[in-house]
């Protein structure tokens, strides 16, 4: 009778993979981190601010049981600061998982964004406010996108995942800024798409609906909370276990026919 160490495990798809993903300290991020090292990738987590956070990730990761077809030296993840804003800050990054892992990367997933807690109306959105969140969800795409179509191991492999929001569908109120920084990032990726052609690199954004994170809370009382749950087919707000099969597809050999899309993943909400 065969014993269970003797039971061939089933391949892992990413495996010798290097994966970065920007804002894995926690929410979103985080979920997909740990999705994409189940798969076999090796992961570069980073954060911002949140150090404790996105060292706990990388702990997590380098706890899982060791496979033999995840090859290459040093640890499963690391950990590495930097703005995705300032284009030296995600050189440098690109620069420390190709040290660490000895090999190029070959997914990027950007899922570093903000949102102002004030849901304020476009009348009453601040020029500062503005700014702010254009410099690190639309310029901060940019630039990890721009590094990304530069560096991605080329001929079949290559990803680049930029997290963007159903809210440029659902075009809500007190979400003008947010909704524009997002929609620039999908227009942006189905002409990077294009502009790829020939190095077997993809570019997709994944749009997740209202998900149950720390960012999504941040300003809503209990009361708008129901109201948004209750307005999903399945009378629930998104986990983000919800999102991140999704975004272990794309990543894979099996996701490779898809590109320059803007999929919407919200269990209906619009």
């Amino acid at each position: 009778m065969a014993t269970q160490s003797s039971i061939s495990q089933p391949p892992l798809p990413l495996a010798g993979r290097v994966a970065i993903v920007t804002g894995s300290s926690r929410g979103i991020g985080r979920a997909i981190a740990i999705h994409l090292a189940e798969l076999g990738a090796r992961i570069v987590i980073n954060y911002t601010s949140k150090a404790a956070d996105a060292e706990r990730v990388a702990s997590e990761i380098n706890d899982f049981p060791v496979r033999e077809e995840i090859t290459g030296k040093g640890p499963r993840a690391i950990v590495v600061q930097a703005n995705v804003s300032e284009p030296s800050q995600v050189k440098s990054m690109f620069d420390a998982a190709e040290r660490a892992f000895e090999a190029p990367v070959h997914i990027l997933v950007n899922s570093a964004g903000i949102l102002d807690a004030k849901y304020p109306t476009i009348a009453d959105t601040s020029v500062e406010d503005f700014d702010r969140t254009f410099s690190v969800n639309t310029k901060g795409a940019f630039l990890c996108s721009k590094e990304a179509a530069n560096r991605l191991k080329q001929g079949g492999g290559g990803r680049i995942i930029l997290v963007t929001s159903s809210t440029t569908r659902s075009l809500r109120q007190g979400f003008g800024a947010y909704a524009a920084s997002k929609a620039a990032v999908e227009t942006m990726v189905k002409i990077l798409a294009k502009e790829l052609k020939g190095t077997g690199i993809t570019a997709n954004c994944v749009a997740p609906g209202p998900i149950a994170t720390e960012m999504f809370f941040d300003g809503k009382t209990p009361e708008l909370v129901e109201k948004i749950a209750a307005e999903s087919p399945f009378g629930r707000v998104g986990e983000a276990k919800d999102v991140v099969p999704l975004v272990g597809f794309l990543a894979g050999d099996g996701g490779e026919w898809v590109n320059g899309q803007i999929i919407p993943v919200n269990g209906g909400y619009v």
